[in-house]
């Protein structure tokens, strides 16, 4: 999950240099519907998710509609280390939120701890300079993260209990629905290049289908606030990506960060102890 989600920071930005945000997520969604469709149908894993449509919709919204164009909006001011260096911040959205709304898992002291490590290290691995960024781009990455730390809470406790196959294939449809209209108005009028037309089938393909159905299984495993750690880890996958494609360099920080990244991710995905006491 840290290198399939590490790498759509770098498709994204290819993307929208020649595809509006709106287009993006109508291609990467509707790509992603139809490979998956035909095993969600095959399984009978649509109908019953169907009986469960408004935390379905809040999911897609939250998942999906909200957090893409604004992710792809953000990235075509930004680079795609910055975005994911804030995006990072999700684990701690999500302790936060689990905590205010009540949730049985416990934060605890090392999975504080391990938070706020892994938060100096992805900033040590990409070498924060938020010098002269957009404040929108800003706005909408802070967005983001809210919407991606809410999404996982959604699904375990009112999805939890249905195909996951059948969830993510209704959600992807709903959204490349609803952004069919815009998306299909934004497209270019010539047929986009190669590395785009490259980018956008990486991402329906691998960063879509294939990821969701993985992160549904380690939300199963580890719980939703867990499952979001994996995002300190994404920030290094897009340094290094750039370091290969873009040839950015590669400084001491980033390697000693890394070691931090790795650090607080074993510290704040420990599960917190409880003692049992006599009655």
């Amino acid at each position: 999950m840290c290198v399939i989600w590490g790498i759509p920071y770098l498709l994204i930005r290819v993307a929208v240099r020649e595809l509006t945000p709106a287009t993006l997520v109508l291609a990467r969604t509707a790509l992603a519907a139809v490979l998956l469709l035909p095993l969600a149908a095959y399984r009978s894993e649509l109908r019953p998710v169907l009986r469960a449509w408004r935390p379905l919709v809040a999911f897609a919204v939250v998942e999906i509609a909200v957090p893409w164009p604004l992710l792809s909006s953000a990235e075509e001011r930004i680079t795609s280390s910055l975005t994911a260096l804030l995006i990072a911040a999700t684990p701690l959205v999500g302790s936060a939120i689990v905590l205010v709304t009540g949730d049985d898992e416990r934060l605890g002291r090392r999975r504080l701890l391990g938070l706020l490590i892994g938060i100096a290290g992805v900033a040590a691995v990409v070498g924060l300079d938020v010098s002269g960024v957009s404040i929108p781009a800003l706005l909408e990455i802070g967005a983001v993260t809210v919407c991606y730390a809410t999404g996982p809470i959604i699904l375990t406790r009112y999805l939890s209990d249905l195909p996951g196959i059948g969830v993510i294939t209704l959600s992807l449809a709903l959204c490349a629905v609803l952004y069919a209209p815009v998306g299909i108005a934004q497209a270019p009028s010539s047929m986009p290049s190669a590395n785009v037309l490259a980018s956008v089938v990486v991402l329906a393909v691998v960063c879509t289908s294939v990821a969701f159905v993985l992160f549904f299984a380690l939300i199963a495993e580890v719980g939703p606030v867990r499952a979001t750690v994996i995002t300190y880890i994404n920030p290094a996958v897009a340094t290094v990506a750039g370091v290969a494609i873009l040839n950015e360099p590669f400084t001491a920080g980033m390697a000693i960060g890394f070691v931090l990244v790795v650090l607080g991710s074993y510290l704040a995905t420990q599960r917190t102890r409880v003692v049992a006491r006599a009655s």
